[in-house]
């Protein structure tokens, strides 16, 4: 069934900041940046629209700040809920720019034009701006463009946040009307309990459709500091995909050649159908304060 991956024409992929940077500082890791840029340029040289959802902006405006240097991820533990939110804005501000930089610098090796989409929930909920988002979006990849998107986390408050990557690459999907969804994550796939403390579970190659049994393996945690993932947010991005139409792939990030693999339609990580519903909508997956 994988074969039909062959023909995905249009692609999101979504890499967490765990992925692209380094464990001990939380700088960038620049030779794993450059491997991912390759594996996107060449898909899109392959005639497929690319998009990349990329975290990462906190922990890099962290290192360049030497915030991670004198706060346990970038706060102190008396600070309160105002001074992080304020101390993360600040990071994802140097971040952002300084991340951006490096994937302009990196695509443009491979003659490669980029674009910087940052978004909030916000943009979707509002009719208008979703429209606008739409738009862009289709203009960029008509361009031959690859946009790198990220959650606008310099003036994303608890209101108007996606909370983690994983939902964002979800609803990009689904706004752009994408036909496969890859998520990179820290482990192979879906897993029927976590597999970092429990040796006994096991992975689960294929879901054909969502129900509550695989919705009670989502766990809901994070293996990073900078991060916000977990396999609860990626049992959500799949609901997003399905429901929209889009095919999704869960696999490890540990080696970026599972991109073109997955693409190629090869056994790699978790495979979720597509289960497309007539009265979907993305605002229904949104949970408005």
């Amino acid at each position: 069934m994988r074969e039909k991956l062959k023909t995905k024409k249009r692609i999101v992929v979504k890499i967490g900041s765990s992925s692209i940077t380094h464990k001990e500082t939380g700088g960038a890791d620049l030779i794993r940046l450059e491997k991912l840029v390759r594996e996107l340029t060449d898909l899109h040289n392959g005639g497929r629209d690319v998009v990349l959802v990329s975290s990462g902006a906190i922990s890099v405006g962290l290192k360049a700040a030497h915030i991670r240097d004198t706060y346990y991820d970038g706060t102190k533990k008396s600070d309160g809920p105002d001074e992080k939110l304020k101390l993360k804005q600040a990071a994802a501000a140097i971040g952002q720019a300084r991340l951006m930089m490096m994937y302009q610098k990196l695509f443009s090796e491979y003659n490669q034009t980029t674009a910087q989409i940052l978004m909030t929930k916000y943009t979707i909920v509002d009719n208008v701006n979703r429209f606008n988002a739409r738009n862009t979006f289709e203009e960029l990849l008509t361009l031959g463009v690859i946009p790198v998107v990220n959650e606008n986390d310099t003036i994303a408050t608890y209101e108007i946040e996606f909370g983690d990557n994983d939902t964002l690459s979800a609803i990009v999907a689904s706004l752009i009307d994408a036909d496969l969804l890859i998520l990179l994550s820290d482990i192979d796939g879906l897993y029927t309990d976590d597999p970092h403390s429990n040796r006994d579970a096991e992975f689960i190659p294929e879901i054909i459709k969502l129900d509550e049994s695989i919705d009670r393996f989502a766990k809901g945690t994070t293996g990073s500091l900078a991060g916000t993932g977990g396999m609860a947010t990626k049992i959500t991005a799949a609901h997003i995909a399905s429901a929209s139409g889009c095919d999704m792939v869960i696999a490890n990030a540990s080696d970026l050649g599972n991109i073109h693999r997955i693409v190629n339609g090869d056994d790699i990580g978790t495979y979720i159908h597509a289960d497309k519903r007539s009265d979907f909508f993305i605002e229904d997956y949104l949970d408005e304060e």
